[in-house]
C-alpha cells in the first residue's frame, strides 16, 4: 500500500522528517522504495540529468508521463509525486487540469507546480477536482531567466516578505505541500511554523518538514555545476543502496541538510 497525503501531514504534525528523492526509472524507484525513501519526485530535473539539457524548459508533458509511469511501475509503496513542465500550468486553470489529470493517469499521487500567489487560483480549481498539488516556491527553475539566474532568492526583505505571502496564499489555495527550493533557512523555517501543511526544502534549511535532492546530485554522477546545497552520499559508502539509506538516516535525524549546505 501506498503512502498517503494523511501519512505525510502525520509525520509532519508528529516531527517526522519525510525524506524525498528524485527518480526517473523503475530500477532507481526500487532501490530508493527499499532504503527507506518516502517520496518520490519524478522531477523536470530529468531535463538537465538524463536529457542533457542546459534548462528543465524543453522537458515536455509526454516526457514527464514516460518517465512517471516507469516510477510507478518500479515501486509499491513510495508516495509519488510528479512535475508538472514547463508551459502545462502556465495557462488557464481548466487546461492546466487535463494536464495534471493525465500525470494523475499515469500513476502520480500529487503534481508540482511552480509558481507563487499567481498561481493560487490555478491550485484551488486543481484541488476542487481531486488533484493534489504541492506548490513550489523560491528558485523556481522554469523561470530561470526572468529571475536572472540560480540564485538565492528571498534575501531582501521585499522578497521575504513575498515568499511568506505566497506561501499563505498556495496553503490556503489548497495546496496539500510547499516546496521551497534555495531560499534562506531562517525565513524556511518561519514558513514551515506559519504554515500547517508539510513544507520540503532544497538548499532550505533544515527546519523543514521534508528534505529533496536530485538523486544524481547525491551519487556524485551529474558534471554539471555543485550547488552548496547538495551532498555526495556516495562518499564513503559501499553501495548505491547504502548511501541512499545513510542519506535517509541523516534527514530524519536532523543532521542533513548542515549549516555548511544552507543559505
Amino acid at each position: 500500500m501506498r503512502t498517503t497525503l494523511s501519512t505525510l501531514q502525520k509525520m509532519r504534525d508528529d516531527g517526522e522528517k519525510i525524506a524525498m528523492v528524485t527518480c526517473y526509472d523503475a530500477s532507481f524507484a526500487g532501490v530508493l522504495e527499499s532504503a527507506g525513501v518516502d517520496i518520490l519526485l519524478v522531477g523536470d530535473s530529468l531535463g538537465n540529468v538524463v536529457q542533457g539539457e542546459e534548462t528543465t524548459l524543453p522537458v515536455s508533458l509526454d516526457d514527464m508521463i514516460y518517465h512517471t509511469r516507469c516510477v510507478v511501475r518500479g515501486s509499491n509503496t513510495a508516495f509519488i509525486m510528479a512535475d508538472m513542465p514547463f508551459g502545462t500550468s502556465q495557462i488557464t486553470p481548466e487546461d492546466t487540469f487535463q494536464n495534471a489529470a493525465e500525470l494523475m493517469a499515469a500513476g502520480a499521487n500529487m503534481v508540482k507546480i511552480e509558481g507563487g500567489e499567481i498561481m493560487s487560483e490555478t491550485v484551488e480549481f486543481l484541488i476542487r477536482r481531486g488533484i493534489p498539488v504541492c506548490a513550489h516556491i523560491g528558485l523556481t527553475p522554469q523561470s530561470v531567466h526572468q529571475l536572472g539566474g540560480y540564485k538565492v532568492q528571498g534575501e531582501s526583505a521585499h522578497q521575504a516578505k513575498q515568499l511568506m505571502i505566497d506561501a499563505v496564499a498556495l496553503e490556503k489555495a489548497g495546496a496539500s505541500m510547499l516546496l521551497m527550493e534555495v531560499v534562506p533557512a531562517a525565513l524556511a523555517k518561519k514558513i514551515t511554523k506559519r504554515l500547517s501543511i508539510p513544507t520540503a526544502g532544497i538548499g532550505a534549511g533544515v527546519d523543514c518538514s521534508a528534505q529533496v535532492l536530485v538523486l544524481y546530485d547525491m551519487l556524485g554522477i551529474y558534471s554539471g555545476k555543485k550547488a552548496r546545497f547538495m551532498k555526495n552520499f556516495m562518499t564513503g559508502a559501499e553501495s548505491i543502496q547504502v548511501a541512499v539509506e545513510n542519506y535517509v538516516k541523516e534527514v530524519k535525524a536532523g543532521r542533513f541538510p548542515g549549516p555548511e549546505h544552507g543559505f
